[in-house]
């Protein structure tokens, strides 16, 4: 394959190691800019890059383009397709000592079913419970966002997940992308409908505003980048696909574990009524998108239930309050700041616990975050134990990796530095971490909690 190190496949995607001045070059160029990054020519394939190669000799990048051109055109074998989330059926089959293969088996279907495909997505507004779930995203948005990457004359360009964010966070969504292992944090993963950085609380969904703000200011000191020099309609067409693949997920995960837990699913599907089955994939393939039948069997209304319970949650997220701040100068900043110390180093709020004296880091928790922690230690296996682990690693997950406090001193808090957002994330804490939340009312002043007073103060010695 001349200047190709290794083909792999990954996600249902495939990758091809390229020799190391080329592939940096593209990797630099998709994951820290906005705009299209790679020629359209090679775009239009739809290839995702792989890190992991040999060092190579030096290649002119012109020339390696038109290699790659040539030795690719032919060797695509299908467009990328979602793969089953065979992390969560094993995690649900140690932890239940239930056979999770006929589960996986009929799950896949209803979710290609009521949600389509990366190329041809669904939005199964016929499953839906009210219009605010129908119109939590866009089916035409969704369209734009989904497929290959294609761009007119007029430099409209469809495919944008695919173009702007799949080489992070993968096809489905898992955050396994060809350049995940390579990045600290982790890309996310969307499907188990949890997000750190929002203004909600800790158990809640995002906002599609706080979506909509990490597109336009990216994550500071994480490789996610800023896309605000994307057209406002691109970023809203990649935020309604975040919450699709999110939602997908999350459906996904819920009906494995009702299969389970509920309908009797073993090493053989259950009796008919209680089957995981829509009505179309039994009776009409024909039909454009998947209606709720007017008579439910048991599995039908687990699913039903499931897709109300997920859209639910979205819908009735709302960002948290925060009181007013005073502003304070000179003397008074002071005396706030010398406070917020007092608290941070205290044992109430005990930030120097894990974030160090005045927040300079450097104290190991051993502890995981929840991506990690649902494939290991929530089924009693040891994230270190590299045997247990294997079988999870074959089956898409990342390694395992110890999650570091925040070194506060730099001034860089990847969920955002302004003042309120500070406060909700004393408050919420920052959910899928260890970080914890802390009770903020005047009740709670001096015993379990701060009063907002307090928070305040403790939000400005982090400005300081």
């Amino acid at each position: 394959m001349g200047g190709f190190q290794e083909w792999t496949r990954r996600d249902n995607v495939l990758s091809i190691s390229f020799p190391r001045s080329f592939r940096y070059l593209m990797l630099l160029s998709s994951m820290f800019r906005a705009g299209p990054g790679l020629p359209t020519c090679v775009r239009s394939l739809g290839l995702r890059l792989d890190r992991r190669c040999l060092t190579a000799a030096p290649v002119s990048l012109s020339a390696l383009v038109c290699l790659t051109l040539a030795a690719v055109a032919g060797c695509r074998e299908a467009p990328p397709e979602f793969e089953s989330n065979l992390v969560r059926a094993m995690s649900l089959e140690i932890s239940r000592d239930v056979p999770t293969q006929a589960a996986l088996e009929d799950v896949a279907p209803v979710i290609e079913e009521l949600f389509g495909t990366p190329q041809s997505p669904r939005w199964p507004t016929g499953w839906m419970a009210n219009d605010q779930q129908r119109d939590l995203v866009s089916i035409d948005r969704l369209r734009i966002a989904a497929g290959g990457v294609t761009s007119d004359q007029e430099n409209v360009h469809t495919g944008l997940y695919q173009e702007h964010c799949v080489i992070c966070h993968g096809v489905s969504g898992s955050g396994a992308g060809p350049a995940s292992r390579y990045q600290v944090p982790y890309p996310r993963d969307f499907r188990a409908g949890v997000f750190k950085w929002k203004s909600t609380a800790r158990s809640e969904k995002p906002t599609r505003d706080d979506l909509m703000k990490l597109l336009v200011n990216g994550i500071p000191g994480t490789p996610m980048p800023s896309f605000s020099l994307l057209p406002p309609s691109d970023r809203e067409a990649i935020v309604d696909y975040v919450i699709y693949l999110s939602v997908r997920g999350e459906v996904e995960r819920e009906l494995l574990s009702f299969a389970v837990d509920m309908l009797d699913y073993d090493t053989t599907p259950p009796e008919d009524d209680l089957r995981l089955m829509l009505v179309s994939t039994q009776n009409d393939s024909t039909q454009s998108e998947p209606v709720m039948p007017d008579e439910l069997t048991e599995g039908g209304e687990a699913i039903a239930e499931v897709i109300d319970d997920v859209l639910g949650r979205w819908v009735s997220a709302g960002s948290s309050p925060v009181p007013p701040r005073t502003e304070l100068k000179g003397d008074e900043l002071a005396a706030s700041i010398a406070r917020g110390k007092e608290i941070f180093h205290g044992q109430i709020a005990n930030c120097a616990g894990c974030h160090g004296t005045d927040g300079g880091g450097g104290l190991p928790t051993l502890d995981y975050d929840d991506w990690t922690k649902d494939f290991t230690t929530r089924i009693g296996i040891s994230p270190d134990d590299k045997e247990e682990v294997k079988p999870f690693r074959k089956a898409g997950a990342l390694p395992p990796r110890q999650i570091d406090p925040r070194v506060l001193t730099g001034g860089v808090f990847h969920g955002g530095s302004d003042p309120e957002t500070l406060y909700r994330r004393i408050q919420h804490g920052i959910a899928g971490t260890p970080m914890p939340s802390v009770d903020i009312s005047e009740e709670a002043a001096g015993k379990t909690g701060l009063s907002p007073d307090e928070a305040w103060d403790l939000v400005n010695y982090l400005k300081r």
